[in-house]
């Protein structure tokens, strides 16, 4: 279900802010934006369900049932790819404006060998379909949870770096993701102003300084998204929420 609310956020008045969120009850939350067409390479499905769900009476599932070929350095469309999209700019809502804190709730199955990834989300400030600058929140082979491609593409430069925290299994988990995509500063040091930090379960995890983006999340998609090689995983996504909020300081 969407919902459109305006939040008071400053202390002279308020200010319209948007907020959308899915309890994933009806593909129609999504059936305006892009999907991923399934099954991916015969592999790779996605759903709404009822026998997992953390509140609500349906939630999305994700599967992998088989590994792909590897991918090359110039095309990765062999990663397992199962999701909708959220294209805000198409929908009621339009882009939000930043600092906006994401919330969702996820459930995986899944064993990672030497070298592979999970991914959880995907956020974009460009309204392209080429998502060519993204910010990830990825599960690493070593079981733990952090922000990639950060502070721009390709890298993994992290302020906080989680490797105390390991991410549970088999169970539901909530994610709170703040993101800032304040564009990068116009000073001769060329630091990125924006930044961006995750909760697992209300325990800092992950931040990181964030360039290259124009101010606003544009996109975004959760889901199932991971390399060739994993053979086998199910995930599920429930009661998702983007919400336009205060600035908050960069934590480590």
């Amino acid at each position: 279900m969407l919902l459109l609310a305006w939040v008071c956020l400053m202390s002279t008045g308020c200010s319209p802010a948007k907020s959308f969120s899915s309890g994933f009850e009806t593909v129609a939350d999504f059936s305006s934006y892009f999907s991923t067409p399934q099954p991916y390479l015969n592999t790779s499905t996605w759903t709404l369900q009822t026998s997992v769900v953390h509140s609500g009476t349906s939630a999305f599932m994700g599967t992998i049932t088989g590994a792909n070929p590897a991918g090359t350095d110039s095309v990765n469309t062999n990663n397992h790819r199962a999701y909708p999209t959220l294209q805000f700019h198409k929908g009621i809502t339009g882009m939000f404006h930043t600092p906006v804190m994401v919330t969702f709730w996820v459930y995986l199955t899944a064993t990672l060998s030497a070298g592979q990834w999970f991914s959880f989300a995907t956020f974009v400030s460009d309204t392209s379909d080429t998502w060519n600058r993204t910010v990830l929140l990825n599960l690493s082979d070593s079981g733990y949870v952090n922000f990639m491609h950060v502070p721009y593409q390709e890298q993994a430069v992290l302020v906080k770096n989680n490797t105390t925290v390991p991410f549970p299994y088999n169970q539901w988990v909530q994610f709170q993701v703040y993101l800032d995509f304040t564009p990068d500063a116009s000073d001769a040091s060329g630091a990125p102003r924006g930044y961006a930090m995750a909760w697992q379960n209300g325990t800092l995890i992950s931040s990181a300084r964030v360039g290259g983006m124009n101010g606003v999340l544009a996109q975004a998609h959760f889901g199932l998204y991971a390399p060739p090689a994993l053979a086998s995983a199910t995930v599920y996504n429930d009661d998702l929420s983007v919400v336009e909020v205060t600035p908050q300081a960069l934590q480590q």
